[in-house]
């Protein structure tokens, strides 16, 4: 008994240890190619049409990942990610072209999702039901803890253009490598239709149990995304040092990693819904309270720390939340919708972002933010039907 438990603590160690430094990437690649565009001259709408490519990846494999999985396992799937990931990060110094780095995004974004899907079905399959709270949350946190890292090494550009990519692309290949030292492990909990009507009506009968759930990870991606990719602009345009604008990220990360674990036990004693809705409303105060105090940089380092201190954990919170509201039989479709409603916020956030830096002036991008947070906050105070589905 004690060898299981022992095998199953480094398995979770070893699967957090590749997300933190998939976190790491995604974390770095936002800003850092942002800048660089900006740095060309590339316009804001461009600059975050291309940021979208992660997404669009994300986006277009989430309805072909849940039968590689039923099929060959959880192990496959994270090799085939992690070399996705890890080959298209060295592939980006070789040529700068808009073009060929949006496929490369796209590209990073499929194996990214492959890797994120994995791991984190794989963490809520074995956990016990006491330990899944504490689990996801330590899932979120080792994402966070890479994420806020990312940023820090954007500077590296001014060595040379190549080096964040290279130094990222060596550091996913290392943690890519733990895997080989897990034994493969198959979904116990998987529906048995294995067609792809069997997948939307499992899509469907998921959204039906537990679609509030899933608005969250949606802001957090929205959040995520335009924070690294749009800010970074804003911030340049108005004359922003560029480490400077890293630490403004670290500090949105830091609250995130602060508050990850507090606000998961949190959630545990007085319910998801009242945890979620307080770090909605905090987020949109805290990013209103940014727009008023920008120009002042240490002022906005504590809103956007207050500001990761509310929201940096709504991706887990939303996980935790949807497990709660899915029966067991439907926890991967629950898992795989939580990837795919983050990536379509991720998507909507720097589209949206560019798009108000190119048509609104003199108002600050923070107020954008703050906005889409309030909205959330609203259609978070909606209760969810409780369905009874009769499942096969």
């Amino acid at each position: 008994m004690n060898h299981f438990t022992s095998m199953e603590k480094r398995r979770f160690i070893i699967l957090v240890i590749i997300v933190s430094i998939s976190g790491f990437s995604q974390g770095m690649l936002l800003p850092l190619i942002s800048i660089i565009f900006e740095q060309d001259g590339l316009s804001s709408a461009l600059n975050g049409l291309n940021a979208t490519g992660l997404y669009i990846g994300t986006i277009l494999i989430s309805p072909f990942m849940e039968q590689p999985l039923r099929k060959f396992g959880y192990k496959p799937i994270i090799v085939v990610g992690g070399l996705l990931v890890f080959v298209s990060l060295l592939l980006f110094p070789l040529w700068k072209s808009v073009i060929f780095w949006f496929i490369l995004r796209l590209l990073i974004g499929i194996g990214d999702h492959a890797l994120h899907f994995s791991t984190q079905t794989w963490i809520t399959s074995f956990s016990s039901k006491e330990r899944l709270g504490r689990n996801i949350a330590l899932y979120g946190l080792s994402f966070g803890v890479g994420f806020a890292a990312g940023p820090l090494f954007v500077p590296l550009v001014n060595v040379f253009e190549g080096l964040p990519f290279i130094v990222s692309g060596v550091l996913c290949l290392s943690a890519w490598s733990l895997v080989f030292f897990l034994d493969n492990d198959f979904p116990g909990h998987m529906h048995e239709t294995s067609t792809m009507r069997g997948t939307w009506a499992r899509f469907g009968a998921t959204i039906g149990f537990a679609w509030i759930a899933f608005i969250p990870p949606f802001g957090y991606g929205f959040l995520e995304s335009s924070l690294h990719a749009i800010f970074p602009v804003y911030a340049l345009r108005n004359e922003v040092d560029v480490s400077m604008v890293s630490m403004i990220l670290a500090a949105f990360s830091t609250g995130g990693i602060l508050s990850q674990l507090p606000l998961g036990a949190l959630s545990d004693r007085i319910g998801r819904k009242k945890v979620i809705l307080f770090a909605l409303f905090g987020g949109a105060f805290s990013f209103g309270g940014a727009a008023l105090l920008e120009n002042n940089m240490w002022t906005l380092i504590g809103a956007f720390l207050l500001a990761g201190l509310c929201v940096g954990s709504t991706f887990s919170l939303g996980i935790s939340y949807m497990t709660d509201l899915t029966p067991k039989t439907l926890l991967p479709t629950g898992n795989l919708l939580c990837g795919i409603f983050f990536s379509l916020g991720s998507l909507s956030g720097p589209f949206m972002g560019g798009l108000f830096l190119e048509l609104v002036e003199g108002v600050s991008f923070l107020w954008l933010v703050s906005l889409f947070l309030l909205t959330l906050s609203l259609l978070s105070l909606a209760q969810p039907k409780k369905k009874q589905i009769q499942l096969m």
